[in-house]
Protein backbone atom coordinates (compact mmCIF):
# COMPACT_ATOMS: atom_id res chain seq x y z
CA UNK A 1 0.00 0.00 0.00
CA UNK A 2 2.69 1.86 0.23
CA UNK A 3 2.84 3.28 -3.37
CA UNK A 4 -0.77 4.62 -3.15
CA UNK A 5 0.34 6.52 0.69
CA UNK A 6 -0.17 6.16 4.19
CA UNK A 7 -3.53 7.26 4.15
CA UNK A 8 -4.80 4.85 1.43
CA UNK A 9 -3.18 1.98 3.55
CA UNK A 10 -5.53 2.76 6.47
CA UNK A 11 -8.48 3.74 4.10
CA UNK A 12 -7.80 -0.16 3.05
CA UNK A 13 -7.24 -2.07 5.95
CA UNK A 14 -10.60 -0.53 7.51
CA UNK A 15 -12.27 -1.57 4.36
CA UNK A 16 -11.15 -4.83 4.23
CA UNK A 17 -12.50 -5.44 7.91
CA UNK A 18 -15.94 -3.28 7.65
CA UNK A 19 -16.42 -5.49 4.30
CA UNK A 20 -15.44 -9.22 5.93
CA UNK A 21 -18.37 -8.32 8.94
CA UNK A 22 -20.33 -7.46 5.32
CA UNK A 23 -19.72 -10.31 4.26
CA UNK A 24 -21.20 -12.51 7.22
CA UNK A 25 -23.97 -10.72 7.53
CA UNK A 26 -25.03 -10.44 3.84
CA UNK A 27 -24.92 -14.35 4.26
CA UNK A 28 -26.06 -15.21 7.28
CA UNK A 29 -29.17 -13.07 7.83
CA UNK A 30 -30.79 -14.86 4.72
CA UNK A 31 -29.19 -18.21 6.14
CA UNK A 32 -30.89 -17.19 9.60
CA UNK A 33 -34.40 -16.11 7.84
CA UNK A 34 -33.91 -19.87 6.79
CA UNK A 35 -33.79 -21.26 9.75
CA UNK A 36 -36.91 -19.69 10.97
CA UNK A 37 -39.37 -20.02 7.68
CA UNK A 38 -39.24 -21.09 4.34
CA UNK A 39 -41.75 -18.79 2.75
CA UNK A 40 -40.28 -16.84 0.18
CA UNK A 41 -41.77 -13.45 0.84
CA UNK A 42 -40.67 -13.42 4.15
CA UNK A 43 -37.40 -14.80 3.79
CA UNK A 44 -36.98 -11.73 0.64
CA UNK A 45 -37.82 -9.49 3.87
CA UNK A 46 -33.99 -9.78 4.86
CA UNK A 47 -32.80 -8.97 1.36
CA UNK A 48 -35.30 -5.69 1.68
CA UNK A 49 -34.72 -5.06 5.24
CA UNK A 50 -30.55 -4.60 4.18
CA UNK A 51 -31.54 -2.60 0.79
CA UNK A 52 -33.90 -0.22 2.20
CA UNK A 53 -32.03 2.27 4.10
CA UNK A 54 -30.80 2.96 0.55
CA UNK A 55 -34.26 4.10 -0.85
CA UNK A 56 -34.63 5.93 2.18
CA UNK A 57 -31.55 7.52 3.20
CA UNK A 58 -28.92 8.03 1.08
CA UNK A 59 -29.60 11.77 -0.60
CA UNK A 60 -29.02 12.71 3.27
CA UNK A 61 -26.02 10.35 3.35
CA UNK A 62 -24.65 11.97 0.63
CA UNK A 63 -25.05 15.60 1.68
CA UNK A 64 -23.45 14.40 5.10
CA UNK A 65 -20.62 13.41 3.35
CA UNK A 66 -20.30 16.65 1.36
CA UNK A 67 -20.46 18.71 4.61
CA UNK A 68 -18.86 17.00 7.51
CA UNK A 69 -15.47 15.28 7.55
CA UNK A 70 -15.55 12.08 5.38
CA UNK A 71 -13.47 9.88 7.58
CA UNK A 72 -14.95 10.74 11.24
CA UNK A 73 -18.55 9.77 8.99
CA UNK A 74 -16.94 6.59 8.43
CA UNK A 75 -15.70 6.10 11.75
CA UNK A 76 -19.17 6.78 13.36
CA UNK A 77 -21.15 4.75 11.05
CA UNK A 78 -18.87 1.64 12.09
CA UNK A 79 -19.24 2.17 15.38
CA UNK A 80 -23.30 2.80 15.30
CA UNK A 81 -23.07 -0.64 13.58
CA UNK A 82 -20.90 -2.27 16.45
CA UNK A 83 -23.31 -1.60 18.79
CA UNK A 84 -26.24 -2.56 16.94
CA UNK A 85 -25.02 -5.81 16.03
CA UNK A 86 -23.74 -6.26 19.80
CA UNK A 87 -27.28 -5.98 21.04
CA UNK A 88 -28.39 -8.50 18.29
CA UNK A 89 -25.73 -11.14 19.44
CA UNK A 90 -27.17 -10.74 23.08
CA UNK A 91 -30.32 -11.22 21.52
CA UNK A 92 -29.54 -14.10 19.82
CA UNK A 93 -27.87 -15.63 22.65
CA UNK A 94 -30.80 -15.44 25.13
CA UNK A 95 -33.18 -17.28 22.53
CA UNK A 96 -34.98 -13.78 22.09
CA UNK A 97 -33.95 -13.46 18.29
CA UNK A 98 -37.07 -14.25 15.80
CA UNK A 99 -37.73 -13.08 12.34
CA UNK A 100 -39.02 -9.67 12.60
CA UNK A 101 -36.00 -8.55 15.13
CA UNK A 102 -33.41 -9.78 12.72
CA UNK A 103 -35.19 -7.74 10.32
CA UNK A 104 -34.77 -4.70 12.50
CA UNK A 105 -30.87 -5.41 12.87
CA UNK A 106 -30.39 -5.99 9.46
CA UNK A 107 -32.34 -2.52 9.09
CA UNK A 108 -30.24 -0.80 11.67
CA UNK A 109 -26.65 -1.89 10.63
CA UNK A 110 -28.11 -0.77 6.67
CA UNK A 111 -28.65 2.59 7.50
CA UNK A 112 -25.55 2.93 9.21
CA UNK A 113 -23.84 1.03 5.67
CA UNK A 114 -25.09 4.06 3.54
CA UNK A 115 -23.51 6.61 5.26
CA UNK A 116 -20.01 4.74 5.50
CA UNK A 117 -20.40 3.51 2.41
CA UNK A 118 -20.82 7.08 0.81
CA UNK A 119 -18.37 8.64 3.05
CA UNK A 120 -15.73 5.77 1.85
CA UNK A 121 -16.15 6.55 -1.93
CA UNK A 122 -16.40 10.39 -1.52
CA UNK A 123 -13.22 10.45 0.89
CA UNK A 124 -10.85 8.12 -1.85
CA UNK A 125 -10.23 11.02 -4.02
CA UNK A 126 -9.08 12.94 -1.38
CA UNK A 127 -6.80 9.98 -0.35
CA UNK A 128 -5.06 9.67 -4.00
CA UNK A 129 -4.45 11.11 -7.04
CA UNK A 130 -6.79 11.36 -10.23
CA UNK A 131 -4.45 9.43 -11.80
CA UNK A 132 -4.46 6.38 -9.22
CA UNK A 133 -7.93 6.07 -9.15
CA UNK A 134 -8.78 3.48 -11.72
CA UNK A 135 -5.40 1.48 -9.23
CA UNK A 136 -7.10 2.02 -5.97
CA UNK A 137 -10.34 1.48 -7.08
CA UNK A 138 -9.05 -1.67 -8.36
CA UNK A 139 -7.56 -2.65 -4.88
CA UNK A 140 -10.70 -1.35 -3.16
CA UNK A 141 -13.26 -3.55 -4.85
CA UNK A 142 -10.81 -6.82 -4.59
CA UNK A 143 -10.84 -6.57 -0.50
CA UNK A 144 -14.44 -5.77 -0.45
CA UNK A 145 -14.86 -8.40 -2.33
CA UNK A 146 -12.47 -11.22 -0.66
CA UNK A 147 -14.02 -9.64 2.33
CA UNK A 148 -17.59 -10.12 1.25
CA UNK A 149 -17.55 -13.24 -0.52
CA UNK A 150 -14.54 -15.10 -0.35
CA UNK A 151 -14.07 -15.11 3.37
CA UNK A 152 -17.23 -13.64 5.06
CA UNK A 153 -19.18 -16.22 2.92
CA UNK A 154 -17.79 -19.36 3.98
CA UNK A 155 -17.54 -18.03 7.34
CA UNK A 156 -21.45 -17.21 7.66
CA UNK A 157 -22.25 -20.49 6.37
CA UNK A 158 -19.67 -22.48 9.25
CA UNK A 159 -20.97 -20.03 11.66
CA UNK A 160 -25.02 -20.84 10.61
CA UNK A 161 -24.09 -24.77 11.42
CA UNK A 162 -21.71 -23.85 14.74
CA UNK A 163 -22.93 -20.73 16.96
CA UNK A 164 -25.79 -18.90 15.07
CA UNK A 165 -25.63 -15.66 17.53
CA UNK A 166 -21.54 -15.29 16.14
CA UNK A 167 -23.69 -14.13 12.59
CA UNK A 168 -24.07 -10.67 14.60
CA UNK A 169 -20.93 -11.13 17.06
CA UNK A 170 -18.33 -11.31 14.57
CA UNK A 171 -19.83 -8.06 12.65
CA UNK A 172 -19.46 -6.31 15.36
CA UNK A 173 -16.22 -7.29 15.98
CA UNK A 174 -14.95 -6.28 12.99
CA UNK A 175 -16.50 -3.11 12.70
CA UNK A 176 -15.40 -2.13 15.97
CA UNK A 177 -11.42 -2.65 14.72
CA UNK A 178 -12.33 -0.81 10.97
CA UNK A 179 -13.39 1.67 13.00
CA UNK A 180 -10.64 2.03 14.81
CA UNK A 181 -8.13 1.92 12.27
CA UNK A 182 -9.74 4.63 10.59
CA UNK A 183 -8.16 7.43 13.03
CA UNK A 184 -4.45 6.47 11.51
CA UNK A 185 -5.57 8.80 8.51
CA UNK A 186 -3.86 12.16 10.17
CA UNK A 187 -5.56 15.64 8.58
CA UNK A 188 -9.33 16.99 7.60
CA UNK A 189 -10.99 15.05 5.20
CA UNK A 190 -13.86 17.66 4.74
CA UNK A 191 -15.06 18.86 1.26
CA UNK A 192 -14.33 22.44 0.50
CA UNK A 193 -17.07 24.30 1.48
CA UNK A 194 -18.67 25.50 -2.35
CA UNK A 195 -20.22 28.66 -0.58
CA UNK A 196 -22.56 30.32 2.30
CA UNK A 197 -23.78 26.82 4.62
CA UNK A 198 -28.04 25.95 2.78
CA UNK A 199 -30.43 24.27 4.03
CA UNK A 200 -29.74 20.17 3.74
CA UNK A 201 -33.34 20.34 0.83
CA UNK A 202 -31.33 22.88 -1.15
CA UNK A 203 -27.90 20.63 -0.95
CA UNK A 204 -29.51 17.44 -2.38
CA UNK A 205 -31.59 19.53 -5.00
CA UNK A 206 -28.35 20.69 -6.38
CA UNK A 207 -26.95 17.11 -6.86
CA UNK A 208 -30.07 15.86 -8.53
CA UNK A 209 -30.22 18.35 -11.21
CA UNK A 210 -26.69 17.78 -11.61
CA UNK A 211 -27.10 13.95 -12.02
CA UNK A 212 -30.16 14.74 -14.52
CA UNK A 213 -28.47 17.47 -16.28
CA UNK A 214 -25.71 14.52 -17.16
CA UNK A 215 -26.59 12.62 -20.02
CA UNK A 216 -24.62 9.58 -19.58
CA UNK A 217 -24.50 9.37 -15.48
CA UNK A 218 -28.08 9.51 -15.67
CA UNK A 219 -28.48 6.88 -18.68
CA UNK A 220 -25.71 4.88 -16.59
CA UNK A 221 -27.87 5.21 -13.23
CA UNK A 222 -30.72 3.94 -14.44
CA UNK A 223 -29.43 0.96 -16.25
CA UNK A 224 -27.49 0.34 -12.98
CA UNK A 225 -30.80 0.29 -11.39
CA UNK A 226 -32.68 -1.82 -13.52
CA UNK A 227 -29.42 -4.42 -13.25
CA UNK A 228 -29.84 -4.12 -9.18
CA UNK A 229 -33.46 -4.45 -9.02
CA UNK A 230 -33.09 -8.29 -11.07
CA UNK A 231 -30.36 -8.94 -8.84
CA UNK A 232 -31.82 -7.94 -5.92
CA UNK A 233 -35.35 -9.88 -6.71
CA UNK A 234 -32.75 -12.97 -8.27
CA UNK A 235 -30.65 -13.90 -4.95
CA UNK A 236 -34.03 -12.44 -2.71
CA UNK A 237 -35.21 -16.20 -3.34
CA UNK A 238 -32.17 -17.84 -4.89
CA UNK A 239 -31.47 -19.06 -1.23
CA UNK A 240 -34.30 -21.09 -1.57
CA UNK A 241 -33.55 -22.91 -4.66
CA UNK A 242 -30.48 -23.46 -3.53
CA UNK A 243 -30.33 -24.38 -0.21
CA UNK A 244 -32.34 -26.92 1.72
CA UNK A 245 -33.89 -30.27 1.74
CA UNK A 246 -36.42 -29.40 -0.30
CA UNK A 247 -34.26 -27.04 -3.06
CA UNK A 248 -33.45 -27.98 -6.49
CA UNK A 249 -29.90 -28.14 -5.82
CA UNK A 250 -29.84 -29.49 -2.67
CA UNK A 251 -27.25 -27.34 -0.88
CA UNK A 252 -26.20 -27.39 2.72
CA UNK A 253 -25.51 -23.70 3.88
CA UNK A 254 -21.31 -24.33 4.08
CA UNK A 255 -22.14 -24.74 0.11
CA UNK A 256 -24.07 -21.62 -0.40
CA UNK A 257 -21.02 -20.00 1.58
CA UNK A 258 -18.75 -21.82 -0.95
CA UNK A 259 -20.85 -20.08 -4.25
CA UNK A 260 -20.00 -16.88 -2.45
CA UNK A 261 -16.06 -18.08 -2.54
CA UNK A 262 -16.44 -18.32 -6.32
CA UNK A 263 -17.63 -15.40 -7.25
CA UNK A 264 -14.93 -13.50 -4.78
CA UNK A 265 -12.22 -15.34 -6.83
CA UNK A 266 -13.78 -14.16 -10.36
CA UNK A 267 -14.20 -10.59 -8.15
CA UNK A 268 -10.19 -10.83 -6.98
CA UNK A 269 -9.40 -11.82 -10.60
CA UNK A 270 -11.52 -9.12 -12.26
CA UNK A 271 -10.44 -5.75 -10.19
CA UNK A 272 -6.94 -5.57 -11.44
CA UNK A 273 -7.56 -7.23 -14.92
CA UNK A 274 -10.29 -3.90 -15.26
CA UNK A 275 -7.47 -1.26 -16.39
CA UNK A 276 -5.74 -4.01 -19.00
CA UNK A 277 -8.66 -4.90 -20.30
CA UNK A 278 -10.32 -1.20 -20.95
CA UNK A 279 -7.12 -0.12 -22.72
CA UNK A 280 -7.38 -2.94 -24.93
CA UNK A 281 -10.83 -3.45 -25.88
CA UNK A 282 -12.35 0.05 -24.62
CA UNK A 283 -14.75 1.10 -21.80
CA UNK A 284 -17.76 0.61 -23.60
CA UNK A 285 -16.62 -3.08 -24.63
CA UNK A 286 -15.66 -3.84 -21.44
CA UNK A 287 -19.00 -2.18 -19.55
CA UNK A 288 -21.39 -3.41 -21.70
CA UNK A 289 -19.61 -7.10 -21.82
CA UNK A 290 -19.44 -7.51 -18.40
CA UNK A 291 -23.11 -6.68 -18.13
CA UNK A 292 -24.47 -8.51 -20.56
CA UNK A 293 -22.51 -11.59 -19.26
CA UNK A 294 -23.59 -11.37 -16.10
CA UNK A 295 -27.28 -11.37 -16.88
CA UNK A 296 -26.87 -13.97 -19.25
CA UNK A 297 -25.57 -16.24 -16.48
CA UNK A 298 -28.53 -15.69 -14.32
CA UNK A 299 -30.24 -18.63 -16.50
CA UNK A 300 -27.76 -21.05 -15.95
CA UNK A 301 -28.96 -21.65 -12.31
CA UNK A 302 -32.40 -22.68 -13.98
CA UNK A 303 -31.41 -24.21 -16.86
CA UNK A 304 -29.07 -26.72 -14.98
CA UNK A 305 -29.32 -26.75 -11.37
CA UNK A 306 -26.02 -28.22 -10.27
CA UNK A 307 -23.47 -27.10 -7.97
CA UNK A 308 -20.73 -28.24 -10.52
CA UNK A 309 -22.70 -25.67 -13.04
CA UNK A 310 -23.47 -23.49 -10.36
CA UNK A 311 -19.55 -22.51 -9.07
CA UNK A 312 -18.00 -21.74 -12.47
CA UNK A 313 -20.72 -19.40 -13.19
CA UNK A 314 -20.11 -17.81 -9.75
CA UNK A 315 -16.36 -17.04 -10.76
CA UNK A 316 -17.30 -15.55 -14.03
CA UNK A 317 -20.20 -12.99 -12.00
CA UNK A 318 -17.51 -12.25 -9.60
CA UNK A 319 -15.04 -11.19 -12.39
CA UNK A 320 -17.51 -9.22 -14.54
CA UNK A 321 -19.39 -7.71 -11.39
CA UNK A 322 -15.85 -6.75 -10.18
CA UNK A 323 -14.89 -5.03 -14.07
CA UNK A 324 -17.80 -3.44 -14.23
CA UNK A 325 -17.67 -1.70 -10.70
CA UNK A 326 -13.99 -0.55 -10.97
CA UNK A 327 -15.27 1.15 -14.42
CA UNK A 328 -18.26 2.83 -13.04
CA UNK A 329 -17.13 3.83 -9.77
CA UNK A 330 -14.05 5.72 -10.70
CA UNK A 331 -15.52 7.28 -14.01
CA UNK A 332 -17.86 9.13 -11.46
CA UNK A 333 -14.73 10.08 -9.33
CA UNK A 334 -13.02 11.80 -12.44
CA UNK A 335 -16.62 13.19 -13.61
CA UNK A 336 -18.22 14.94 -10.38
CA UNK A 337 -16.89 17.94 -8.92
CA UNK A 338 -15.07 17.48 -5.25
CA UNK A 339 -17.62 19.35 -3.52
CA UNK A 340 -20.42 16.89 -4.93
CA UNK A 341 -19.49 14.11 -5.23
CA UNK A 342 -20.55 12.50 -1.67
CA UNK A 343 -24.16 14.44 -2.95
CA UNK A 344 -24.04 13.27 -6.58
CA UNK A 345 -22.69 9.81 -5.44
CA UNK A 346 -25.79 9.67 -3.08
CA UNK A 347 -28.14 10.88 -5.83
CA UNK A 348 -26.74 8.05 -8.45
CA UNK A 349 -26.90 5.28 -5.45
CA UNK A 350 -30.32 6.32 -4.54
CA UNK A 351 -30.97 5.65 -8.44
CA UNK A 352 -28.62 2.99 -8.63
CA UNK A 353 -29.72 0.80 -5.82
CA UNK A 354 -32.97 2.38 -4.30
CA UNK A 355 -35.52 -0.11 -6.57
CA UNK A 356 -33.29 -2.94 -4.63
CA UNK A 357 -35.95 -3.35 -1.72
CA UNK A 358 -38.83 -3.15 -4.26
CA UNK A 359 -36.74 -5.85 -6.25
CA UNK A 360 -36.14 -8.41 -3.02
CA UNK A 361 -40.03 -7.94 -2.08
CA UNK A 362 -41.28 -8.22 -5.78
CA UNK A 363 -38.99 -11.29 -6.30
CA UNK A 364 -40.51 -12.76 -3.15
CA UNK A 365 -43.98 -12.35 -4.10
CA UNK A 366 -43.54 -13.59 -7.44
CA UNK A 367 -41.87 -16.57 -5.97
CA UNK A 368 -44.32 -17.29 -3.90
CA UNK A 369 -47.46 -17.22 -6.60
CA UNK A 370 -45.51 -18.17 -9.59
CA UNK A 371 -42.95 -20.11 -8.90
CA UNK A 372 -39.40 -19.35 -8.03
CA UNK A 373 -38.22 -20.33 -11.59
CA UNK A 374 -40.40 -17.39 -12.86
CA UNK A 375 -38.48 -15.07 -10.52
CA UNK A 376 -35.31 -16.26 -12.18
CA UNK A 377 -35.71 -16.22 -15.51
CA UNK A 378 -37.63 -12.69 -15.25
CA UNK A 379 -34.69 -11.51 -13.15
CA UNK A 380 -32.44 -12.18 -16.37
CA UNK A 381 -35.05 -10.80 -19.08
CA UNK A 382 -35.32 -7.65 -16.96
CA UNK A 383 -31.29 -7.59 -16.68
CA UNK A 384 -31.09 -8.12 -20.72
CA UNK A 385 -33.02 -4.68 -20.98
CA UNK A 386 -30.62 -2.33 -18.86
CA UNK A 387 -27.97 -3.95 -20.47
CA UNK A 388 -29.75 -3.23 -24.13
CA UNK A 389 -30.32 0.90 -22.38
CA UNK A 390 -26.63 1.58 -21.30
CA UNK A 391 -25.07 0.38 -24.24
CA UNK A 392 -27.63 2.76 -26.52
CA UNK A 393 -26.78 5.76 -24.21
CA UNK A 394 -22.80 4.88 -24.22
CA UNK A 395 -20.44 7.71 -25.75
CA UNK A 396 -18.00 5.41 -27.84
CA UNK A 397 -15.47 6.13 -24.80
CA UNK A 398 -16.77 6.60 -21.17
CA UNK A 399 -13.48 9.64 -21.49
CA UNK A 400 -16.06 11.43 -23.45
CA UNK A 401 -18.20 11.96 -20.91
CA UNK A 402 -15.63 14.79 -19.74
CA UNK A 403 -16.29 16.86 -22.19
CA UNK A 404 -19.91 17.20 -21.95
CA UNK A 405 -19.59 17.39 -17.90
CA UNK A 406 -22.06 20.13 -16.58
CA UNK A 407 -20.49 22.91 -14.52
CA UNK A 408 -21.61 24.32 -11.31
CA UNK A 409 -22.68 27.25 -13.12
CA UNK A 410 -24.97 25.21 -15.23
CA UNK A 411 -26.59 23.25 -12.40
CA UNK A 412 -27.17 26.72 -10.46
CA UNK A 413 -29.31 28.02 -13.68
CA UNK A 414 -31.19 25.16 -14.23
CA UNK A 415 -34.77 25.68 -13.02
Amino acid sequence: MTRLGRAFGFLWSSTALSNLADGVLRVGAPLLAVSMTRSPTLVSLAGAAATAPWLLFALHAGAVADRADRRRVMALANAVRTAVLAMGTLLAATGLLNLWVLLAVVFAAGVSEVFADLSAQSVLPMTVSREDLTRANGRIVSVQTIGNDFVGGPVAGLLAALLPAALFGAPALLYGAAALLLTGMRGSYRAAPAGPRRRLRADIGEALRYLWSHRFLRSLALSAGLLNVSSAAYFAVFVLWAVGDGSRMGLEPSGYGLMMTAFAAGAVLGSPLTGPATRLLGEQAVLVGAWLTSSLLLLVPLLVPSPWALYPVAVVWGLTGAAANVLVVSVRQRVIPGELLGRVNSAYRLVGMGGMPLGAALGGVAGEFFGLAAVLAGAAGLGLVAVGLVWRAMPGRISAALTSTPTLSDISRSP
